[in-house]
């Protein structure tokens, strides 16, 4: 597993939707994915988003700040099963969302079976349950996902600090 590329990589938000809201890292799992999202925009990485069972669960909260990404309506747990799926010929993979130990979990093992290189930042990542969490990421890792951060992931994006998207990346993580 290597640093993560602008022209290799997609970005996976997974779940992050209104009947999850009652989770106790809801907040925090969708502020880091918003971040990921802008940082995404900012340096033209291409993002889609998906949403499990919309009619019961809800849509995308509103924090995420969806703008044009595409969403993917679906009721298999992993998104690479879902109708509509494509890595528009990327080999990399940022995946972050909710369920750590169920949808976050079976997308990266289907990316890793298409010998996507998929990176999972902890801090980007929920479940209802700590023990789920731990357990989700700890299958993430063993599988060959690279654990990491939000942090990380942007600045290996980034690449340098003389680009003109320095500063608005240095912005969202301050």
């Amino acid at each position: 597993m290597g640093l993560l590329f602008r022209n290799r990589t997609t970005l996976i938000v997974v779940d992050v939707q209104e009947g999850f809201r009652s989770y106790e890292t809801f907040k925090e799992v969708a502020a880091s994915c918003a971040k990921l999202l802008e940082g995404a925009r900012i340096m033209g990485v291409p993002a889609l988003v998906s949403e499990q069972y919309p009619k019961g669960l809800g849509h995308t909260a509103p924090e995420v700040g969806l703008q044009q990404e595409p969403v993917i309506e679906k009721t298999v747990f992993s998104v690479v099963k879902a109708e509509g799926f494509h890595l528009q010929g990327r080999d990399q993979a940022i995946v972050c969302g909710i369920e750590t130990h169920v949808c976050v979990h079976q997308t990266v093992h289907d990316l890793l079976q298409r010998g996507v290189e998929v990176h999972v930042p902890a801090d980007a990542v929920g479940s209802r349950h700590r023990l789920d969490y731990d357990r989700g990421l700890q299958q993430i890792d063993r599988a060959g996902g690279v654990v990491t951060t939000v942090e990380t992931v942007l600045f290996e994006l980034l690449g340098r600090a003389d680009t003109p998207e320095f500063k608005p990346i240095q912005k969202l993580i301050l």
